[in-house]
């Protein structure tokens, strides 16, 4: 457990402060990025997690209403976020010309959005031995080390932005950082004690199975504005999803 909080913690940490050294994050670069992550996190949910929860689940009929649950859930998230989970930066300078009427919310309630999403992945990553829950995960704790890098970097670009200071917006990203952490850790403690049951944990994969779906299909659809061709982010995004395949079917 301890590699894996490690992984949750630093990544969104050490990214984020990236900041400093590279203030302008919307290079191709950069887009690449999204484009691979988000077309891993979408391959990985559909080879891995939603036939994982089916084949050892079978008899929790609940599975797709949550899986619905957590798309939607994550859509009303956005409207606190602007996207920032997907890497989006909409601060002035950096706004496409694809993106409609983003409000700019408090630094405070796109944290608290930000981390609710967060402490979800982190809670899902629990493996009660106890209660003989085994999934592997290394490949989901892989999607979300690549999904919440670009997050937490648009999150410090959106905050240094609105806090007019890059050292006043450290504090949340710290707060950002922890929250999968915490999660992971009182899913984990209450799994123990048998208060968070198979069927429960079972069902917060499913959440957060149509949170992943939301926001992998929404980088990989916004990284082609007007559904202009580009055969380069084609490329990248074929990548991603064949490391998806290589990650179930290979290693």
């Amino acid at each position: 457990m301890t590699i894996k909080l490690l992984i949750l913690f630093l990544t969104p940490l050490i990214s984020g402060l990236l900041v400093f050294m590279l203030p302008e994050g919307r290079t191709r670069s950069y887009r690449l990025l999204l484009v691979f992550a988000g077309a891993y996190l979408f391959g990985i949910t559909v080879i891995h997690i939603l036939p994982e929860l089916y084949r050892q689940n079978s008899e929790v009929e609940l599975i797709g209403l949550f899986v619905l649950a957590g798309f939607f859930l994550q859509q009303f998230l956005e409207h606190f976020t602007s996207g920032v989970e997907h890497g989006h930066i909409h601060v002035q300078g950096h706004v496409n010309t694809h993106d409609h009427h983003h409000q700019q919310v408090s630094a405070i309630v796109l944290l608290m959005a930000l981390c609710v999403h967060a402490f979800l992945e982190g809670a899902m990553l629990a493996q009660p031995t106890s209660l003989g829950f085994q999934y592997d995960i290394n490949a989901i704790l892989l999607g979300i080390a690549l999904h919440r890098a670009p997050a937490a970097f648009a999150l410090m670009t959106v905050l240094a932005f609105q806090l007019q200071s890059k050292q006043k917006a450290i504090p949340h990203l710290i707060i950002f950082s922890l929250a999968a952490p915490i999660g992971l850790l009182i899913s984990t403690y209450l799994a123990e004690l048998e208060i968070l049951t198979v069927t429960s944990l079972t069902l917060l994969y499913a959440l957060v199975s149509g949170n992943f779906l939301h926001i992998s299909t929404t980088i990989v659809f916004e990284s082609s504005p007007e559904h202009h061709f580009n055969a380069r982010k084609l490329t990248v995004a074929v990548l991603g999803a064949l490391v998806a395949v290589a990650v179930e079917y290979i290693l």
